[in-house]
């Protein structure tokens, strides 16, 4: 005997996608700064868009927002095209978005709850203040509701910024660095907070961020920009943990960089050697050894015994502890490498050790220049990520 199945009813079934943007160009003048992007965005989902300065973000979430008109591709929200060039640019305010800036720009004449209820114009008053109310007491801010914006903190507006986003119950919020002005401990905790009220209330939302730390601890899925264009897309633990590009491994903090010959599928490096056989025999390999995959131990040798490893200097910077290392190879090579050790681990300048390499946070690429020297370690890694982690995004 056969059963058959209830079809399911399409009108049920939620749509794969909130925001999708397909094949996106866009230009200043003759300066292209969003190179062919696609990006999707699902029901419910974070999604952040991580890079330096100048490298597209904020013009394509202005672009997914409306508010600059797509100049190639398509952008789509639950299905139905709301950009497409020469054709279709539905404005911002049809689009049932979100929008939250670093400046908050509450109305300053309004009340906090008159700032939140403000986009309810369809609404019975009851039902407004209802609304409005529930946000804010979700963010901590229902004590406030007749308080005016000149008189809360930065945070505090950043907050009711929010809230007042998120009352006409967008299907999309766009957040273009909405923490990045306050200072670093009451940024974590709005950002927690941001994080709890947008996972309740099931919006998709895009958000970009020039911060590392801040798009791992915001985001399900990260998109990481350079020069206009996605380097590599995933969860925080697959740009971390897999990178696909040295600049994927650089922008998330420092790294020791070394370089190689592979010989028998392996690199030698003067911390061990490290498995590279999806490389061609003989070629040049760059090795990049985080901070933290250095596990060191002191030797039992006289201070001052350089034929060992040794250390050159140890700072305590509070939960960790950053050691400055001379590795010797076996082979007789030297580098200079930084390791960061948890807790407070403060050897003397001098003192031998032994290093052991946590090969799961060493990654291998084939070399962008073949010449480069052994001893390459930190320098330039290090000041392009404080250069890509602090500047401001203007693009």
């Amino acid at each position: 005997m056969t059963h058959k199945l209830k079809p399911v009813e399409a009108s049920h079934t939620e749509p794969a996608t909130a925001l999708s943007m397909q094949g996106v160009h866009h230009a200043f003048g003759k300066r292209e700064v969003v190179k062919g992007v696609d990006l999707d965005v699902a029901p419910g989902e974070v999604v952040c868009l991580l890079g330096p300065s100048g490298c597209g973000k904020t013009t394509l979430l202005r672009i997914a927002a409306g508010l600059e008109v797509l100049q190639q591709g398509r952008v789509a929200l639950n299905g139905g095209d709301i950009a497409v060039p020469r054709a279709r640019h539905v404005p911002p305010e049809k689009r049932n978005v979100g929008l939250a800036f670093q400046d908050s720009a509450l109305f300053p004449h309004l009340s906090v709850l008159e700032n939140v209820t403000f986009g309810l114009k369809g609404e019975p008053p009851r039902e407004r203040r209802r609304r409005a109310l529930a946000l804010l007491e979700q963010l901590g801010m229902a004590g406030y509701a007749d308080t005016y914006p000149h008189m809360l903190s930065g945070g505090q507006q950043q907050r009711v910024a929010l809230a007042r986003a998120l009352a006409p119950a967008p299907q999309l919020m766009l957040l273009d660095e909405p923490f990045s002005s306050l200072d670093a401990r009451l940024r974590d905790r709005i950002r927690d907070d941001t994080l709890h009220v947008l996972k309740k209330v099931g919006a998709a939302t895009l958000l970009v961020t020039h911060d590392p730390e801040e798009a791992m601890f915001m985001a399900d899925r990260i998109a990481l920009m350079r020069d206009g264009g996605i380097v590599q897309t995933g969860t925080p633990r697959e740009l971390y943990c897999a990178p696909c590009d040295p600049f994927v491994v650089t922008f998330f903090g420092e790294v020791n960089e070394l370089s190689g010959v592979v010989r028998e599928g392996r690199v030698l490096t003067p911390v061990g050697a490290v498995e590279a056989g999806w490389l061609a025999e003989g070629s040049q390999a760059q090795v990049m050894i985080r901070p933290e995959a250095l596990r060191i131990s002191v030797r039992d040798a006289p201070p001052g015994e350089h034929r060992y490893s040794h250390v050159i200097m140890a700072k305590l910077l509070g939960r960790s502890s950053l050691l400055h290392i001379c590795a010797h190879g076996e082979d007789g090579r030297e580098a200079h490498l930084h390791a960061r050790m948890p807790g407070v681990f403060l050897p003397a300048e001098g003192q031998a050790v032994d290093i052991h390499l946590d090969l799961s946070q060493v990654f291998v690429f084939p070399s962008a220049a073949a010449g480069a020297g052994a001893g390459a370690a930190h320098g330039e890694a290090e000041q392009d990520h404080r250069d890509y982690a602090h500047s401001h995004d203007g693009q």
